[in-house]
């Protein structure tokens, strides 16, 4: 392709992503209602398509309402961690020598796309925040950048990689002794990491994905005098972490909690205690992938001050998952209890083969996704029938399992539920990045859909 060509191919792209940006809006209501929706849906499908009664629902629904009790927890804590080592100074430290590599401003995108994709790969609850601390860094350094398209790029971790990596959901909870798919019999036994996040099919599409994505990132920036800049506000409003000081003339009290000597020695014990698990062979799981996290974030604050003041922002984004995990598993107690599960099944196996299950769950599982933008609890309600499925088709659990997280990431690139932390403190709406989500969502999906079918 010539470099006359080129250009013009990246100013189509660019000028399609600024119309569909400009033009998009949001129609989708907020989380909770949508559980309360998917609720009252799931009980009208368990009454006409799973022969149940009302009583049988509202029985089934209230046994269901705390099985995911200690997976919330466990995701809450995959948040929670991850925030607290995002913001930890030696990250923030890392993260502006990262943001000062760029020279342009389409470098400067394509780099933030990168670090995204990477950084939620590895963790997603540290990847969310260091990547709004990245728009931040990289947006002063490069005030010629498109901050809406900066923007939409520090989102992308979460529409492409994050859960075919080491904290997504499915796999660590496939890997996880007592999760609620053994002790429903949906599964025999612990399914390591290896073969899913960790399998070479998985981490070569990983990279793939990561590099293609980096290289179309480069491709929508704008031409100079297109670039939409930053609101000086939205920038001043992107304020970094900052440890709280001691206070003068501390009292012994103050000095201990402004003292880094307690939480180093909690973090290396918590470090510690996973360097003699892996001795022994240590299991990756949500609780050692959390204490993981949880240890390194407790090690790098300089002291518990200055974990308790980021532990009070951490908390935040917290409240939808309180709130919205115990509908989600209502809505799995309904289908697990009724003839529901049975009846979904066999409209998965009326319309798939064995080949082309993973292909057609990947989609189903992408557009549920769109509506319960949650990889973790949305499983807990498809698993039942989805297993089943696989089961009877002779399609084995990984490839199912790897196939519903494919389908799980796409449509959170188009969805705002995860975004909105970012967009807060960027000082966006979601119509103003997902005009850029649109086109990243058609490159992924056709991917994916074309892996899925392939191999």
């Amino acid at each position: 392709m010539s470099t006359t060509s080129a250009a013009r191919e990246s100013g189509l792209l660019s000028r399609t992503a600024d119309a569909l940006a400009r033009a998009s809006a949001r129609w989708v209501p907020d989380a909770f209602s949508i559980a309360c929706i998917l609720t009252f849906v799931t009980i009208a499908f368990a009454l006409a398509v799973g022969g149940a009664s009302p009583g049988e629902c509202v029985r089934a629904w209230g046994a269901g309402f705390w099985e995911l009790l200690s997976f919330s927890m466990q995701i809450c804590l995959v948040i929670f961690a991850g925030y607290l080592l995002a913001v930890s100074p030696p990250v923030g430290r890392l993260l502006g020598a990262l943001a000062a590599l760029p020279r342009t401003p389409a470098q400067a995108v394509a780099w933030t796309a990168l670090l995204s994709l990477v950084l939620c790969w590895l963790n997603w609850g540290m990847g969310l925040v260091a990547s709004a601390m990245l728009v931040r860094i990289v947006a002063r350094r490069q005030p010629g950048v498109d901050y809406r398209l900066l923007v939409a790029m520090a989102y992308l971790g979460m529409g492409a990689t994050w859960h075919g990596g080491p904290s997504g959901s499915v796999p660590l909870l496939l890997a996880t002794p007592d999760s609620f798919m053994i002790k429903a019999g949906l599964i025999d036994h612990p399914i390591p990491l290896r073969q899913t996040v960790l399998a070479p099919l998985n981490l070569a599409l990983m990279a793939a994905v990561t590099l293609g994505l980096t290289a179309f990132a480069a491709m929508l920036h704008p031409k100079a005098g297109r670039a939409v800049a930053a609101d000086p506000k939205a920038l001043d409003a992107l304020a970094a972490f900052e440890p709280p000081a001691t206070p003068e003339n501390a009292t012994p009290a103050q000095r201990i909690t402004h003292s880094g000597v307690l939480n180093r020695a909690l973090g290396l014990m918590g470090l510690g205690y996973l360097a003699l698990q892996a001795v022994s062979g240590l299991s990756l799981t949500l609780d050692t992938v959390n204490l993981l996290f949880l240890s390194l974030a407790v090690l790098l604050h300089p002291s518990p001050a200055s974990i308790l003041k980021a532990a009070e922002d951490a908390a935040r984004p917290l409240h939808g998952v309180v709130l919205q995990f115990p509908l989600y598993a209502g809505i799995y107690g309904i289908i697990k209890g009724t003839a529901l599960a049975s009846a979904l099944a066999a409209a998965f196996l009326s319309v798939a083969t064995a080949k082309t299950f993973p292909f057609i769950v990947f989609v189903y599982s992408a557009v549920l996704n769109y509506w319960v933008p949650s990889g973790g609890a949305k499983w807990a309600i498809e698993a039942v029938y989805i297993l089943d499925a696989a089961r009877t088709l002779g399609v084995p659990v990984t490839r199912v399992a790897m196939a519903y997280a494919y389908g799980d990431m796409a449509t959170n690139i188009v969805q705002p539920f995860w975004a909105i932390p970012l967009l807060g403190v960027a000082r966006l709406e979601f119509r103003d990045i997902l005009g850029y989500e649109i086109l990243v969502f058609v490159v992924y999906a056709t991917l994916m859909s074309a892996v899925l079918l392939v191999f």
